[in-house]
This record gives C-alpha cells, sequence and structure tokens, in this order.
C-alpha cells in the first residue's frame, strides 16, 4: 500500500522554505504523494455545511486561507524528482475547463508525468457566489467539465457540446506526458459520486473515513462500477483519515480492505514541526505500510 502526506497550505505555512520542506523532506522520505486541497476565498458567515465535521463548519476558520493547489504544485514539481502531485480536491464545477485543463497538462509536462488529478463537486454555495459560477447542476457541470478536459488531453482536435458548456473546434498543446491523461481521482461519499468514478475515474478519493466506515461505500462502488463494466480492480482506491490518528493497526485494517494509497495528514507552521511530524508518519504509517 502507498502513502501520501494531505498538505494544507495557506496562511501560515505557505512560505517558499516551508514549501522547499515538504517537497525534499517527504521525497527523502519515500512518501509516494504530495495532495493539496483548494478553496479560493473562505467566509466569516456561510450557511452551506462542511461534509467533514459533526457541526457542519469548516475546520480551518475564514483567515486560514489556501494556495492555489496547481500552482502550489508546480513549485514543488521544480524541487523534487519522483514524489506524486495530486489535488485533494480541485473543484472542478467552479473553473473554467479549458483554463483548468491548461494548468494540469502543463503540470504534467513540467513534473515528467507525476499529476494525480482529484475532483470533487464542491460545498460551499458561498465561494461559487463569489466566482460567478452556479451553485445548483454542479453534478453536473462536473461531469461536462471532465469531459471537456479529456478532449483537451487526448484529441488532436478538441470539441465539446454539452448542455452547460460548449467548446467549439480547437487544439491545445502539449498534450499531458500521461496516456490518455493523468489519472483523475473522484472525491465524494454520494452515490452520484460513485457513478462519477464508474464513468469518468481511475480512483475514488475518500475522506475522513476509518476502515469501519468502508465496506458500506464501497459496495454502492461496486454496483455502480457494474453498471458500467467495471470492477475494482480498474481503480485506484485512495483514502484520507483526516484528522483521525492512524496507527499500524489501523495501516493493517486499511490494507486488508483493499486501500491502494493511504492519505495521512501533515499540517505543520515551521519546517521543524514538518520535520517531526514527517518522522512519526514513517513510524507510524509508512513503515506498517511497507512491511
Amino acid at each position: 500500500m502507498d502513502v501520501g502526506v494531505f498538505v494544507p497550505l495557506g496562511n501560515g505555512n505557505a512560505s517558499p522554505e516551508i514549501l522547499r520542506a515538504v517537497g525534499r523532506e517527504t521525497e527523502e522520505r519515500g512518501f509516494e504523494s504530495i495532495w493539496v486541497p483548494e478553496h479560493v476565498v473562505l467566509f466569516d458567515e456561510y450557511s452551506s455545511a462542511y461534509p467533514y465535521s459533526a457541526d457542519g463548519k469548516f475546520p480551518g476558520g475564514p483567515d486560514s486561507g489556501m494556495l492555489e493547489p496547481l500552482q502550489a504544485l508546480t513549485f514543488l514539481a521544480a524541487i523534487t524528482d519522483r514524489v506524486r502531485l495530486g489535488t485533494g480536491i480541485c473543484l472542478v464545477p467552479q473553473r473554467n475547463p479549458v483554463y483548468t485543463a491548461k494548468a494540469v497538462t502543463d503540470l504534467d509536462s513540467l513534473s515528467g508525468g507525476r499529476v494525480d488529478f482529484g475532483v470533487g463537486v464542491g460545498w460551499l454555495k458561498e465561494e461559487f457566489e463569489a466566482v460567478a459560477m452556479p451553485f445548483e447542476k454542479r453534478g453536473q457541470r462536473t461531469d461536462e467539465h471532465l469531459q471537456v478536459m479529456k478532449s483537451l488531453w487526448c484529441d488532436e482536435v478538441s470539441e465539446y457540446h454539452g448542455e452547460l458548456y460548449n467548446l467549439d473546434p480547437c487544439r491545445m498543446y502539449p498534450k499531458p506526458i500521461q496516456t490518455p491523461h493523468p489519472p483523475i481521482h473522484v472525491g465524494g461519499e454520494s452515490d452520484a459520486a460513485m457513478r462519477r468514478v464508474a464513468r469518468h475515474a481511475q480512483g475514488w478519493f475518500s475522506f475522513n473515513r476509518l476502515p469501519a466506515d468502508l465496506p458500506e461505500p464501497l459496495g454502492r462502488l461496486d454496483a455502480a462500477l457494474a453498471e458500467e463494466g467495471r470492477t475494482r480492480s480498474d481503480v485506484v482506491l485512495s483514502v484520507s483519515p483526516y484528522f483521525n490518528q492512524t496507527t499500524p493497526q489501523l495501516v493493517e485494517e486499511y490494507a486488508a480492505l483493499g486501500v491502494d494509497r493511504l492519505i495521512v495528514l501533515c499540517l505543520a507552521f515551521d519546517v521543524d514541526t514538518l520535520r517531526s511530524q514527517l518522522d512519526d508518519l514513517v513510524t507510524n504509517v509508512l513503515e506498517p505500510a511497507q512491511s
């Protein structure tokens, strides 16, 4: 089982010094991947419910901020050679799909083919309004945007005509190094997310789940894959325990359930703390996963 790190980078830890340490220290220790989240703005007051906390509130606070994920990963690509670089999660329906496709393919080229494209539909209605994108039909918009991006990545002449987006014939180059395109990992826990995995993706990214929480959604995933003539062997199962402490026993339980990649939280605001956290993760997660 591979082990990646989920590294929120934002207000308080977005310095070049810390980013250089994130890239170099994770790669030196043998972690497989680095994943970064996305929110372009946050709010003091909001009515939307954050799906990964009991009170529906985002844990970072309105001033936590986040680096734009594809720019952060491009910086990390320049100072690393092996570690894979993932968005966890890119908010596809509130972005222009052409610019997003361009940023992903350029990152894939500059990193030597190391991009994992984690995508989701988003939860924060107020953020959609801030970037002038409708919150309604965001699932359908995600599906259409993914089809637009696949055409731009894969087709010599790209074209798409949908209900929510229209792309007249055009060309985008260079193409990604990974073929047919960087792996798409769908985040989300709903039945719609499972169908999106089955139709469009090479992986499912599950967030804030302990091993005991996995059998039920995996059953739904298997059913959705079967509808598309696919099986679990066709997708990579990535799980982030998020704030749950990951012990060697839990690592064993995740592996027994067929998890392909654990993505464990590493949140530090200085280099020494970052190194200490990574050392603990090596002992408690990386080494047990490799044994």
